[in-house]
């Protein structure tokens, strides 16, 4: 089943699209919003996978889907905690700055708690108030859960995921270390993140979703250039069931919680990767391609975004379907309100 939001007030219109995302057809009739859904899932999961399945036999002509018109699956959530579940990734951090890696890290995740009240939308752009504090993408998978029992387990975590979806988690990298530095953690680094314009039931993905893991590349581009395709399943330390058992070893998750898997990377031979045009799979940031060049050479070559700039993220099936719909974003100048701004209404967010 896949579902998506469109834009309206500030927590969307729920849809159910077709199986290709050609067509969509409304279900408010069953939950006006994705939230709703969530929150009564026992009820209204059935229902919109009837609905779904007569929008793909033709039951229902439905109307033509825009994936322009569409809000995050979720506009806002009641929670976004991201891991770090390819280890890789973290290990290139800190070699690229001559830090050991505590073995700790190969069992337990790291994970930060997220802004969730203002996520972008699919094809929302990049605002931004200076190129100076490293502007940067992360490709990643995310999960949306249902309710999670406080200490559940890894085993039982994986019953949790109700859908799955592509996220863009922007990151500032200049303004990290500073922040890093104060020991308590990420919060001006990390501005509003973007999902795919679908979310998506694990039982749709077929033999794709396996372990609690999407076996599929998860493809970058940048500025209309291939960056990164390296598959999702390889190189995932942590599933995402053991991601979701980990955010709530200490607290119950309400539904709607969104837990990202972090950057994807995979190892080439053992070691780090290599451009795409070096028969590599690339990247998922432009972060790990800086510090393989410093690892490599000594110093990064390749400078963070630059207002203009684009990035476009997706996820193919193995006919070459998109899976999610994409995520199209462009880096744009932003320009604080003068006099410290008054606060948003409901009417700009309809507007």
């Amino acid at each position: 089943m896949k579902l998506a939001s469109l834009k309206a007030g500030r927590d969307g219109s729920l849809v159910v699209v077709s199986k290709d995302l050609s067509r969509m057809t409304s279900a408010g009739d069953i939950a006006p919003t994705l939230q709703a859904a969530l929150d009564d899932w026992g009820a209204a999961q059935p229902k919109l996978a009837g609905l779904y399945a007569q929008l793909n036999d033709g039951g229902i002509e439905g109307e033509a889907f825009d994936e322009a018109g569409c809000a995050s699956p979720l506009p806002r959530a009641y929670q976004w905690a991201d891991g770090s579940a390819y280890v890789n990734h973290v290990e290139l951090v800190r070699r690229a700055r001559g830090a050991e890696m505590p073995e700790s890290f190969w069992t337990d995740p790291l994970m930060y708690q997220g802004g969730s009240d203002t996520f972008l939308g699919p094809r929302e752009d990049i605002c931004i108030e200076s190129e100076d504090w490293g502007i940067d993408f992360e490709a990643e998978i995310a999960a949306i859960t249902g309710d999670v029992p406080m200490g559940v387990s890894a085993a039982a975590a994986g019953e949790c995921v109700r859908l799955l979806m592509l996220v863009n988690d922007v990151s500032l990298r200049n303004l990290i270390p500073a922040e890093l530095g104060k020991g308590f953690g990420f919060f001006q680094s990390k501005p509003s993140s973007a999902f795919s314009p679908v979310a998506v039931t694990p039982d749709e993905l077929g033999d794709a979703w396996v372990d609690c893991k999407l076996n599929l590349p998860l493809l970058s581009s940048y500025n209309g250039q291939p960056f990164g395709k390296p598959d999702a399943g390889q190189d995932m330390t942590f599933n995402m069931a053991e991601l979701i058992a980990h955010a709530a070893k200490s607290r119950p998750l309400c539904a709607g919680c969104i837990v990202g898997s972090g950057t994807v990377s995979n190892k080439l031979d053992d070691g780090p990767g290599k451009h795409i045009a070096e028969g590599g799979v690339g990247y998922s940031c432009i972060a790990e391609t800086r510090m393989i060049e410093t690892i490599n050479g000594g110093k990064p070559e390749t400078p963070f975004m630059s207002f203009g700039d684009t990035i476009r993220i997706e996820m193919l099936d193995a006919g070459g379907d998109s899976v999610f719909g994409a995520i199209e974003q462009t880096v744009k100048r932003y320009t604080p309100p003068a006099g410290g701004g008054g606060g948003v209404s409901v009417e700009d967010w309809e507007a």
